[in-house]
């Protein structure tokens, strides 16, 4: 077999097949020398799904007519000029290979007009046949126009898509390109039919433009910076999570990735609050010196490597952590997980005094408001209570009054949950806050009461335990003793004392002390499950969570409990403290909000 040298036609075709897998991947390029070339307006025309014409142009600062040929030709970039140039690359586009690449199995035209000049050139390819310059008429920028894609190399067509399969693939790398840019306006075309009008702007509108009103209702906003590191943008609060990861944006110095690392630690970040199997939904912009990111690492330069690895996870993790750990009192005007607009003056809240004679009961100033001062099981979950004597109210079974929210004290108008009014069926909670009606899952909230405060005690190692008047004994099977007798340390440190009393008989002597009114038995059996499945060391470390949760769980009140109004409350006063309180322990929601207005077009008022 003898080495020989390929010919440059078939060489361009090679490299046309890493950087041009179809439609698509020459929209991104086309994009990306639009937006490397300063352009602030770019129109995209596509027939066919890109396969017929692909369309682009921009008022960019346009190419020097010298150099039109070079544009086709392969490694010749104005983006980089030496290999300290390529380690510190900040443009979209840098290896020369796009033009040439995409020149090579299309027939290709470029007309563009150099700011300054008396007027625009033209050049033009046919496969490898480059059809010299001319001059032509553009008022500014670049226009190029990319015609029978693959047309000489009839079996790569074959592997094409339908129509509406390579649109939409089009669309998807038009999408975010628009999003990476919001100080630039884009618009779309497709078999002459505008399908996307975007004019420049700020960036939560260009979110809200591409990925909808919903996700900007349901988004946080980040902006976090330390160490020359930067995120920003908006990321979906664990409630809008989808089932598919198509409503991920990630960029790094305004460059599309996909890349492992960064997708581990935004994973890390809603672990806690994320529902089983899907997935969080963000727009996030990453910003670090050049000089610590490799851009060079893949033909379509989606993937990155960092010189700091393990720097850049902590930060990502740390920032995203941290806008959803905030409790419901850190932002009172946007606790609203499920987006429901805010009441309006002239709602038809009762406000009038005739009809604040129809209420059964007045505010109630008489009842301590923080879960220190709870009562009954309260007292005994949340700590104790400095007037643990006082007599408890009797349960509230029924709906009492409408209490006017305009009369409430400035004080009590600031806890963003306001104060409960009714327990529903033994499950729901319902508060009145200033917006109108607030749903509370009980036992959902009160889990994640219960399991951040399981995190911070074992953290600190201060996890209190609670010996049991009368040891609760058990059968247990061999496995199970034997699980006692090897992890007694590690029942210790949860807060546990169990003790063996034969080869088949455990008997739970202590367990921990905010978990004193659950099921003795009940917890312990799933504790030693977890620490017999997957070790002592890993249930410390890498299962913690998951073995926190399973106690909390255990413990939280349960279904038709009934609770006093003070219990209500005091659950409401430690939800809004409480990290991450929005989710269960499994990314459910734990509340939502009902507006005055939304209730008052349930009952058609005002019509």
């Amino acid at each position: 077999m003898t080495i020989q040298l390929l010919p440059d036609h078939l060489i361009s075709q090679i490299a046309a097949g890493e950087v041009v897998e179809r439609p698509a991947s020459a929209l991104k390029e086309l994009l990306e020398n639009s937006l490397d070339a300063g352009a602030d307006n770019v129109s995209v025309m596509l027939l066919q799904g890109g396969i017929k014409q692909l369309r682009v142009a921009d008022n960019g600062g346009g190419i020097a007519p010298n150099e039109l040929p070079l544009a086709l030709a392969r490694h010749a970039t104005s983006k980089i000029a030496s290999l300290d140039d390529l380690e510190r690359v900040a443009s979209l586009g840098f290896r020369g290979e796009a033009l040439a690449s995409i020149a090579s199995v299309s027939r290709t035209s470029i007309v563009s007009r150099l700011t300054g000049e008396r007027h625009a050139w033209r050049i033009a390819s046919e496969g490898a046949t480059l059809i010299p310059a001319e001059p032509a008429a553009l008022d500014e920028g670049t226009v190029v126009e990319v015609n029978d894609l693959y047309f000489n190399t009839p079996a790569r067509r074959k592997f094409l898509k339908t129509e509406n399969t390579e649109f939409g693939h089009c669309e998807e790398a038009f999408k975010r390109i628009a999003l990476s840019r919001p100080q630039a306006g884009f618009m779309l075309q497709h078999n002459g039919r505008a399908q996307w009008r975007m004019t420049a702007g700020e960036p939560q509108k260009r979110f809200a433009e591409v990925l909808g009103s919903e996700f900007s209702e349901h988004a946080l906003m980040l902006d976090e910076s330390s160490a020359g590191l930067r995120l920003w943008g908006m990321a979906a609060k664990p409630a809008y999570s989808k089932l598919s990861r198509d409503t991920q944006y990630f960029y790094v110095n305004g460059r599309f990735i996909r890349d492992k690392l960064v997708s581990h630690a935004i994973r890390q970040a809603y672990q806690d609050v994320l529902h089983h199997q899907r997935h969080p939904a963000f727009v996030l912009f990453f910003e670090i010196d050049p000089t610590l990111v490799d851009v060079n690492v893949h033909p379509t330069k989606t993937e990155v490597r960092f010189r700091d690895s393990q720097a850049v996870h902590r930060f990502i993790f740390h920032v995203l952590h941290k806008a959803l750990a905030a409790p419901v009192a850190a932002a009172p005007e946007q606790n609203n997980p499920f987006g429901l607009n805010q009441p309006q003056p002239g709602s038809g809240a009762p406000s009038s005094p005739g009809q604040a004679a129809y209420s059964t009961q007045p505010y109630q100033p008489q009842i301590p408001l923080r879960a220190a001062e709870s009562l009954g099981f309260y007292e005994t979950l949340f700590g104790n209570s400095s007037n643990a004597a006082a007599p408890a109210q009797a349960p509230l079974q029924v709906s009492p009054p409408y209490v006017i929210t305009e009369d409430l004290p400035a004080e009590a108008q600031e806890f963003p949950l306001g104060f409960a009014i009714a327990q529903l069926h033994g499950v729901y909670v319902l508060a009145q806050n200033r917006h109108g009606l607030v749903v509370v899952d009980m036992h959902a909230a009160h889990e994640r009461i219960m399991y951040e405060r399981l995190k911070n005690a074992l953290d600190t190692r201060a996890i209190a335990t609670q010996p049991l008047l009368i040891p609760v004994s058990f059968h247990a099977d061999r496995l199970e003793v034997a699980t006692v007798e090897e992890q007694e340390t590690v029942l210790h440190d949860l807060g546990f004392e169990i003790a063996v009393l034969s080869p088949t008989t455990l008997a739970v002597r202590a367990i921990p002390a905010m978990l004193a009114d659950a099921d003795a038995v009940a917890l312990a059996r799933a504790v030693i499950a977890d620490i017999r499945e997957y070790g002592g060391s890993r249930v410390l470390t890498e299962r913690r969570n998951e073995m926190l949760a399973t106690m909390a769980c255990h413990a939280a009140v349960r279904a038709n409990r009934s609770l006093t109004v003070t219990e209500m409350n005091a659950l409401l006063r430690d939800m809004e403290a409480t990290e991450r309180s929005d989710q269960c322990n499994h990314g459910r929601p734990t509340w939502f909000q009902m507006t005055m207005s939304e209730l008052d077009k349930m009952f058609m008022r005002g019509k």
